[in-house]
């Protein structure tokens, strides 16, 4: 696909948001848009899920959850991506629920929710998925450690992401699996994301490269 002067619409989370990098320029948007002459409007905010949550959280814009937010986005695009659910497995009260689950309050209906009213809203539109990267802490049922009880790790909360993405056969750019990117190496933690969580210019220019590698392939 060519990408000059074509609209791309970014639905995400604080990584999206570019916090990590040292500034508006480095954020992969940035890098997408001087690279190809892309339009890319960036809808990230930090801290915020896919699902939405029954307890409020102590900042309230992480409860601006991505359907919600889908809604006041711009009513044209040619391209629209979703990149989230690491905060879903971070943090938040939101259970996994089921495939057929059609409910904001759980992972799974969530996706539903948000992923059919892009196509509703979008319908000319290419709608793509960004699975989560890979982060410290992934193996634990309780994400960060806030979560009251245990839920699942964050690979399976990939594995729902892309359950649901083929089930409205929306095309899957997953990071998780082919970004490079695995902070449990030390060398990639300090060199592309030294937070472990958040990558830092050079991770950027990474996911920039990944994503404009899939889009000009499609």
């Amino acid at each position: 696909m060519e990408l000059k002067n074509k609209k791309i619409l970014f639905l995400g989370d604080s990584i999206t948001a570019g916090h990590g990098t040292s500034g508006e320029e480095k954020w992969f948007t940035s890098l997408l848009s001087k690279r190809y002459g892309a339009v890319c409007v960036n809808y990230g905010i930090g801290g915020t899920r896919i699902a939405r949550q029954k307890k409020p959280s102590e900042n309230p814009n992480h409860d601006l959850d991505f359907p919600l937010r889908a809604e006041h986005m711009d009513g044209d695009a040619d391209i629209v991506c979703v990149f989230g659910g690491t905060n879903d497995f971070g943090h938040g009260d939101a259970p996994i629920g089921k495939m057929s689950d059609r409910s904001e309050f759980t992972f799974y209906g969530a996706l539903h929710i948000l992923f059919a009213s892009l196509i509703e809203k979008y319908p000319s539109a290419l709608i793509f998925v960004i699975t989560p990267l890979h982060r410290l802490g992934e193996e634990n049922p309780r994400g960060n450690g806030s979560k009251e009880k245990d839920a699942v790790t964050l690979g399976e909360y990939v594995d729902i992401i892309r359950h649901v993405a083929e089930y409205y056969s929306l095309p899957v750019l997953d990071l998780y699996a082919m970004s490079g990117l695995q902070p449990a190496v030390k060398a990639i933690r300090e060199k592309y994301i030294p937070d472990g969580l958040h990558p830092n210019d050079e991770g950027h220019r990474v996911i920039a490269d990944r994503i404009g590698g899939f889009l000009s392939a499609i």
